[in-house]
């Protein structure tokens, strides 16, 4: 007989999920443990600090593999996507000398922009590039779309290669109501079966947009992007099948090109909640096979949380975005070049991008890898709870008449508003992070040089020449996170002097020394230049010392308990002679008020808001 082997965990007793948790509460030492350890996300749910095989028993997605329906694992049995770069180029001819040019160099998608979609343009363009082999992605303006589509397949029927190719069009007649909340003048039905109608002698060419990057770059919530990037994409089912198509017929044209935030395993989730709904949803219209229920996502880097000042950050940024992507088994990426929100992306920009996504490949190997994350009690949780929260989104848009109807009462550009209004605030007030811009910034940075497209006023990377332009309030929003905060900084580069913040420190050691570090930083934010010091004895030193360096304000960084004494003895030496600030909230904050002391800086404070307080009496006063 056999000899058993010892397995390791056999030597201990099950814990239970009830004895953890005493075990943490007592840990916390009397602290609640629903306040200390869960926290609540944006998208409506809260997540806890332990997840157990229990919270993953009754989950059904667990029973499928990658390339299975309801296809939560991947819509293939690999994980090889596809890196795109778009292009930008002047002319059809540069664009296809500079798309030659990185296919050398690990590319094997490409994002064209055409105005004119006509045959000779699309020979120029794919001249030289083997479009069996290299996935090509068009954009255009709406009403061209029929016209490239034509172009494109008689290119492609007449280069043997319409059997082999795989690519896109990007139809999207509902940009317009999404940017200004104007609606597209045409028949839209019509020009998506025509398109349909075209494409049919090349299989891989897909031909009916979901762009709900638009939604992500403008701020929305994960949930919220997915919600209405599945109603979209009913929109599509719906409007054509009852046009007379088959649901195989439309579902196989779409492409969702989805945006990627800085929340990691949310991100990575909602991919995987993506295409399981996804795949609900066309399995109702009744489709002939059940692969026509794959979810075809390109996916992009943000421009929401990209910066313009410690713009190098940018690359953390969208390099954990890219990962998110690739394990959640996207089809192909693009990573924003880090340079984005202020100029157009240089070929340094460009190549570290490629190779954002050539470090995940070659060296991290997650293209070896299928849907790692899969059984995970962590992300199989989350892929859930924002499946939950997406499908809730799906169905009021859809009793509410579907997307387009939405989109014509202006409900889904009012809530991305709503929601990116709600970021800015959190951004404001420290509770959304972007190092560099509200947190730890480097204070002796300028970006005026740098930013070239100056004419647009949120420097955002945009075309246009003023966002004044558009209607106000009707359009998705068009600022980053970062643009109230770098409007600051522009702001007191532009003045005629750089104001000067003081700190005085002086009393308890840790106190003082840990308020200065956080005075530093709230002050940096603005731009402001900072004088630290290593203590005084007395505050008539400190302010003397201010004041011959021409301080124009002056921050006392003390205890809570020395402030009833220092800060009335500081406010009246200093006479009005500089602005004068209490770092901390203390007890006596409302006695000192009554002495009048009126500026105090602490983690409660809306941080932009005092900012600008500061600004408007220190700029060109």
């Amino acid at each position: 007989m056999a000899e058993k082997k010892e397995r390791l965990f056999d030597q201990f007793p099950p814990v239970s999920t009830a004895e953890w948790k005493a075990k943490v509460e007592a840990d916390l030492k009397g602290a609640p443990f629903d306040k200390k350890l869960v926290w609540r996300t944006n998208e409506g749910f809260n997540v806890q600090p332990m997840y157990r095989a229990e919270d993953i028993a009754d989950l059904k997605s667990l029973d499928s593999k990658p390339g299975e329906f309801p296809f939560v694992r991947g819509t293939r049995n690999d994980n090889d996507w596809l890196s795109r770069q778009e292009i930008i180029a002047d002319t059809p001819a540069e664009a296809n000398e500079k798309a030659r040019e990185v296919l050398t160099k690990g590319i094997n998608s490409l994002g064209f922009k055409v105005a004119d979609p006509s045959a000779e343009t699309v020979a120029i363009l794919l001249e030289g590039i083997d479009t069996a082999a290299v996935e090509i992605n068009f954009s255009c303006c709406p009403k061209s779309a029929p016209a490239l589509a034509k172009a494109l397949v008689d290119y492609l029927v007449a280069h043997g290669t319409a059997d082999s190719f795989r690519g896109s069009i990007d139809f999207n007649p509902f940009r317009r109501s999404l940017k200004h909340g104007t609606p597209f003048q045409g028949d839209i039905t019509a020009m998506a079966k025509e398109l349909i109608a075209t494409a049919a002698p090349v299989a891989g060419l897909k031909v009916l947009a979901v762009d709900s990057v638009m939604l992500s770059n403008a701020g929305a919530y994960i949930y919220q992007e997915l919600g209405y990037a599945l109603a979209w994409g009913a929109q599509w089912l719906t409007s054509l099948t009852d046009a007379g198509l088959t649901v195989d017929e439309v579902a196989k044209r779409i492409k969702f090109n989805m945006g990627i935030s800085s929340n990691y395993f949310m991100e990575l989730a909602k991919f995987r909640a993506g295409r399981m709904l996804w795949a609900e949803i066309v399995k109702l219209y009744g489709p002939e096979c059940l692969c026509s229920a794959k979810m075809a996502v390109h996916a992009s880097t943000s421009r929401f949380n990209q910066t313009i000042f410690d713009a190098h950050v940018n690359l953390l940024r969208s390099q954990t975005e890219c990962m998110s992507a690739a394990l959640a088994g996207v089809d192909s990426i693009t990573v924003t070049p880090f340079d984005a929100p202020y100029k157009r992306p240089d070929e340094f920009s460009e190549r570290i991008a490629r190779n954002q996504q050539f470090l995940l490949k070659e060296e991290s190997h997650l293209d070896k890898v299928v849907d790692p994350a899969g059984g995970s009690y962590y992300v199989e949780t989350l892929t859930m709870a924002i499946a939950r929260e997406a499908w809730k989104l799906f169905l009021e848009v859809e009793e509410k008449g579907g997307f387009e109807a939405c989109l014509a009462d202006n409900s889904v550009q009012g809530a991305i508003r709503e929601a990116s209004a709600k970021r800015h605030t959190d951004v404001a007030r420290r509770k959304e992070i972007l190092l560099g811009t509200n947190q730890y910034p480097n204070i002796n940075e300028t970006a005026t040089a740098k930013i070239e497209n100056i004419g647009c006023a949120n420097a955002c990377g945009c075309n246009h020449a003023h966002h004044d332009e558009e209607p106000q309030g009707q359009g998705l929003p068009t600022t980053r996170a970062a643009s109230d905060f770098e409007a600051l900084r522009l702001a007191t580069e532009a003045a005629s002097k750089r104001p000067k913040v003081f700190m005085l420190t002086i009393g308890n050691l840790a106190m003082r020394l840990a308020r200065a570090q956080f005075s530093t930083n709230f002050f940096g934010c603005a731009g402001y230049e900072i004088i630290d010091n290593l203590g005084f004895d007395t505050v008539e030193q400190g302010i003397d010392a201010a004041l011959e360096k021409g301080a124009d304000v002056v921050v006392l960084c003390s205890s809570d308990d020395e402030y009833a004494t220092l800060a009335p003895e500081a406010f009246k030496y200093l006479d009005g002679r500089a602005e004068f600030v209490v770092a901390g909230a203390p007890a006596c904050t409302e006695e000192l008020q009554a002495q009048g002391i009126k500026d105090f800086i602490h983690v409660r404070v809306n941080v932009l808001d005092t900012l600008r307080d500061f600004n408007s009496r220190l700029l060109d006063k």
